[in-house]
């Protein structure tokens, strides 16, 4: 069993050594091609920092133990959150004191508060590492990602636009390289969107800056650098990897869920 299973990692180091030894793909200009449909493999969508495994993300007090809330009860292990690493450098969320009490209150009310639930728009970065594939377009002179929830997007300026005309929910973007890596700053938030389903948050004093490293084919480095003074501490990094797909499920399917969640925020104004 010892000999099969040193045999298996040698045959899955080889394979390794394998993809990260193929050559990067360049554009006309000789830039990594970055273009392709591309996916985490992570839980930082339930949130950023290490968790547990736990019953559902709204819970409530129990006769013995936190219970989920009634209206996840139901769900039983769909509704449940399977526990998962931190991609924050450090290990934890430099927030500031008052801004760590909205925190906790956000993961307490999760049901009524996190904006995925209502399917408004995710933000950045948010937008990138959520349990839905994105696609990445560009040449010499455009880049464009799309993102398959909610049918979100963002055209990237490759100049500077100046300051942004009016807060929104994706905010503005403009990307330029460093030698091979695709560096975005992105500015114009409003405060409505959330970093992950376990209440963190931000002010519209947000800036993210992006940097998207190819490392083969198949595999990019995906880093975020959050600043925020109203919220933050300091400015603080999360990292990650970003999966190519390959094959007939290279491509974005519609997710464009404004009209499923119609009943759930107008219901109690429907006609009886």
């Amino acid at each position: 069993m010892r000999f099969l299973r040193l045999l298996f990692l040698g045959a899955l180091f080889t394979f390794q050594s394998i993809l990260l030894s193929e050559p990067i793909p360049t554009g006309p200009n000789g830039k990594p091609d970055l273009n392709g449909v591309w996916q985490v493999m992570n839980r930082a969508n339930f949130n950023l920092e290490a968790h547990s495994a736990s019953a559902a993300m709204h819970l409530v007090e129990g006769p013995v133990v936190s219970i989920p809330h009634p209206d996840i009860l139901a769900l039983g292990a769909v509704g449940s959150v399977p526990g998962g690493l931190s991609v924050v450098e450090g290990n934890k969320i430099p927030y500031k004191r008052d801004a760590l009490r909205k925190r906790d209150e956000n993961r307490n009310d999760w049901l009524n508060r996190d904006p995925e639930i209502k399917c408004y728009l995710p933000g950045v970065p948010r937008a990138t590492y959520m349990p839905y594939a994105f696609q990445i377009f560009h040449s010499e002179e455009a880049f464009f990602f799309a993102y398959e929830y909610a049918g979100a997007t963002r055209n990237i300026y490759l100049e500077d636009p100046g300051e942004p005309p009016v807060d929104s929910w994706m905010g503005q973007s403009w990307g330029y390289w460093e030698e091979n890596t695709f560096v975005v700053e992105a500015t114009g938030f409003n405060d409505q969107t959330w970093f992950d389903r376990s209440g963190n948050y931000h002010s519209d004093k947000l800036k993210v800056t992006e940097r998207y490293t190819l490392l083969n084919p198949y595999l990019m480095d995906y880093e975020a650098i959050i600043e925020d003074e109203e919220v933050f501490t300091r400015p603080w990094k999360i990292k990650m990897k970003l999966y190519k797909k390959v094959g007939d499920d290279a491509q974005l399917q519609q997710f464009k869920c404004v009209e499923f969640v119609e009943e759930l925020i107008y219901g109690e104004w429907r006609a009886k």
